[in-house]
């Protein structure tokens, strides 16, 4: 049996706590219960999540904790108030902005795919994942464009 390198397995443990932190961030925006109450309970559904623990609880702890600012940065890219937006898209939305504003090592585009591959299995539409591209692509120029800008020479050369 072929074992998974160090690198896939963070890739596949990130990828699980974005999407039980997607679910967890639109509990809480439809209930209001709070983010520990919300925490408990998926740890608890969890239990055999191994390493995915943490980057779930920090994504859920750092969207709540930075809501504001978020919604903020999100809000220049968006088409309407952040708080109108499809629960689902919104929760996207702010896991990928949490990323791009405050996991600096995370690669933009990887935050970009997570967030357009989460779209596509939750999205309320078939389009919500285009969406959800359109404005963290807006928002990754704005926040990391050495970056971007840094992506788009090595594809040019």
């Amino acid at each position: 049996m072929e074992k998974s390198s160090p690198e896939k397995r963070t890739k596949a443990t990130r990828s699980g706590a974005r999407r039980c932190a997607l679910q967890a961030l639109y509990q809480w925006q439809v209930t209001g219960f709070s983010p520990a109450q919300i925490e408990r309970q998926f740890l608890e559904e969890m239990a055999d999540g191994g390493a995915r623990l943490p980057y779930f609880a920090e994504i859920l702890h750092g969207v709540t904790d930075h809501c504001e600012a978020i919604d903020a940065a999100l809000g220049r890219f968006t088409d309407r108030p952040v708080a109108e937006i499809d629960p689902i898209e919104r929760a996207i939305l702010r896991v990928g902005a949490y990323e791009l504003l405050y996991r600096r090592e995370v690669p933009y585009r990887a935050v970009l795919n997570e967030a357009i591959n989460l779209g596509k299995a939750f999205g309320g539409t078939h389009k919500s994942y285009k969406y959800v591209n359109g404005v963290l692509d807006k928002l990754a120029h704005e926040v990391r464009a050495e970056e971007v800008a840094a992506a788009r020479r090595q594809k040019l050369a």
